[in-house]
């Protein structure tokens, strides 16, 4: 995708901040944390400790996994809460530990996994939370690691909802007798890796220092600026006088756009940066790139989501 510049005598303001250089206090206020949850505590205690650990009046987390499940769970606090929906239909990849209630072959084994693939009806089990009803979701690859005798371990890398306890189940359908989930790690959940991860004692540690040792340098790698959830968006970037309007609920003008993509579209969503690499929010464009490469003034835009407070650049028009 080519990125063409409209505007390159766009002079950034004293005002804004690289989200990079945030303090804690900034980073609290709307970063995230990758979290590689262990086993036992639900996903809503897991994100309650860190709220409490952290003082903060809310925290939440993208993706629930079940208790005995294990790995990757993004925890987003303040502004980044409005980001959970995107992280929840992201992609996931998984490590699943199989028991068998006799032995299979291993023939028979990547027979039920290779049926397995592909779009397949995912009925939630009756212990999910979520609401029973027939849907459809993609496995994208179902391979097996590892076979000795009564167990298997197995990569499964699937679309966003798809429920491992019901295709263990259907495994044991296929096979004519029972299939257990004994471990699920979660490997992926869309772009963040378990090696993107910290522990719970990690966060522990960070915070001590942070707290009684003045030295929040730990804590700094471990809550991730809001802006790293969006890298893979389509993005535009504004000048500051933009930034300001959009916080303020005004649609974007052509004036106020520095950089766009070749293949923008009308109607498409996308991530507002400034200069300065900090996220506005997203913004739903109303004209293609022909049609504003080729304009020089109106309404491009109007504001869908917005990240950043109101306070950060100061209006820049006659109240």
């Amino acid at each position: 995708m080519a990125r063409v510049t409209l505007d390159d005598n766009s002079k950034s303001s004293p005002h804004g901040i690289n989200p990079e250089a945030m303090t804690i206090e900034q980073r609290l206020s709307s970063g995230f944390i990758l979290l590689d949850k262990p086993p036992g505590p639900t996903s809503h205690q897991i994100a309650s400790w860190v709220r409490d650990l952290l003082g903060l009046d809310r925290l939440g987390h993208g993706g629930t996994l079940d208790p005995f499940a294990t790995g990757v769970l993004p925890l987003m606090a303040g502004k980044s809460m409005k980001l959970t929906k995107g992280i929840l239909k992201t992609d996931k990849s998984y490590i699943a530990v199989l028991k068998f209630s006799e032995a299979p072959s291993t023939h028979e084994l990547e027979t039920v996994m290779t049926n397995l693939t592909g779009r397949i009806y995912n009925v939630p089990p009756e212990i999910s939370a979520v609401k029973v009803q027939v849907r459809t979701r993609r496995i994208f690859k179902f391979e097996l690691i590892e076979h000795n005798e009564r167990e298997a371990i197995a990569r499964i890398s699937c679309e966003a909802g798809t429920y491992i306890r019901t295709i263990a189940r259907d495994m044991g359908l296929m096979l004519g007798y029972g299939v257990e989930l004994k471990e699920l790690r979660r490997e992926n959940s869309g772009r963040f890796a378990l090696s993107d991860c910290v522990t719970l004692q990690e966060i522990a540690d960070a915070v001590w220092l942070w707290k009684e040792c003045d030295n929040p340098n730990a804590l700094s790698k471990i809550i991730h600026p809001t802006e790293k959830l969006l890298l893979d968006k389509p993005y535009i970037i504004v000048k500051d006088s933009a930034a300001s309007a959009l916080c303020h609920g005004a649609p974007l003008l052509r004036p106020g756009l520095v950089e766009i993509d070749e293949t923008l579209s009308n109607g498409q969503e996308v991530a507002a940066f400034t200069t300065k690499n900090e996220i506005v929010g997203i913004v739903k464009m109303n004209k293609d790139f022909s049609e504003i490469s080729a304009s020089e003034n109106g309404e491009i835009g109007k504001p869908v989501m917005i990240l950043m407070e109101q306070e950060r650049y100061p209006p820049q028009w006659n109240k």
